[in-house]
């Protein structure tokens, strides 16, 4: 019989399924999920998928189909030239950083922004650790974010400081945990999941072998009906899915300037007379953020010439 089920993992294409209260171990029947599609994986934690059982055994069953994807978070793995989908039909991404250690990285929390916004994924920010020394660089940074629509929560899952006001925000929902190594991104997992742990959040943990050390992307059911898709730690997001000519759009606080600039289509890179480059001299654009705007539109630049090679 066909079921209809969650992938909460995949290691070694063996994928864990989740129908109802139980899990099964899938394999793909043949290569039907690639057909047709250039991905580096065909499914990711949060994917919907029709799969049948072993009528022998139970516990193990084939997947026969990949359901249409709400949406997906994705980055372009640079190495297989395609693209990599963390996790799928989520209803939030949530990322996570530090203080000091490991640094604060804005233009790691710009890329994921960015990817979270191409793919209409609303999008929030965990300074977590905030026991250590916020610096006033961070906090205007923090306040910049809030005040281009970015919502921003400091906790510490080592003390439990606001992580009530974090289980309020995650309740009821599946969001996608990104973050650097070593920000707690596994701490703050345990600490939403506490007590009332269930066992597919125990399968999944079971792989974790402390703090830097989540190997897969896993879907994790916690306290208060909250879904995580933890993932790995990532140094870098390499942005996938549009043309560089439409990055700006995902920058919100550019589009208050852009009708300034002289040219149509200005790229906010070299022509004169933009609104843009305007705005970042006067300081009306923090400086770094436009940073982060060019080296983004010098590496999708690259992926679309790599692309034609």
């Amino acid at each position: 019989m066909v079921k209809k089920g969650t992938v909460l993992f995949g290691i070694n294409n063996i994928f864990t399924v989740q129908a109802g209260s139980s899990t099964v171990e899938c394999r793909i029947k043949g290569k039907i999920l690639g057909e047709g599609k250039r991905e580096y994986n065909p499914l990711a934690p949060g994917d919907r998928v029709f799969f049948k059982t072993d009528p022998i055994n139970p516990e193990k069953g084939m997947i026969l189909e990949r359901c249409e994807r709400r949406n997906a978070f994705l980055r372009w793995n640079k190495k297989r030239r395609a693209p990599q989908a963390i996790a799928a039909n989520i209803d939030g991404i949530v990322c996570i950083s530090s203080p000091e250690s490991p640094p604060f990285r804005p233009r790691f929390i710009d890329r994921v922004a960015v990817t979270s916004s191409i793919h209409s994924i609303p999008f929030t920010v965990i300074l977590n650790k905030n026991d250590q020394k916020i610096s006033g660089e961070i906090l205007e940074r923090i306040r910049y974010y809030e005040n281009i629509g970015i919502s921003v929560y400091t906790c510490s899952a080592k003390t439990g400081e606001n992580i009530d006001a974090v289980m309020d925000l995650l309740a009821g929902k599946v969001h996608a945990f990104i973050g650097q190594s070593g920000v707690g991104k596994s701490t703050l997992l345990n600490k939403l999941c506490g007590t009332q742990q269930q066992k597919t959040g125990a399968v999944s943990l079971k792989y974790n072998r402390g703090i830097h050390t989540t190997i897969f992307s896993a879907l994790i059911l916690c306290m208060n009906n909250i879904r995580i898709i933890d993932t790995p730690g990532i140094r870098e997001i390499e942005i996938y899915g549009i043309d560089p000519s439409e990055l700006s759009f995902h920058f919100p606080e550019f589009e208050k300037y852009a009708h300034i600039c002289s040219f149509p289509g200005c790229t906010h890179i070299h022509e004169p007379k933009c609104g843009v480059r305007t705005a970042v001299a006067d300081g009306s654009i923090l400086e770094d953020r436009y940073e982060s705007y060019t080296r983004i539109y010098d590496s999708l630049k690259h992926q679309r010439e790599a692309s034609y090679e």
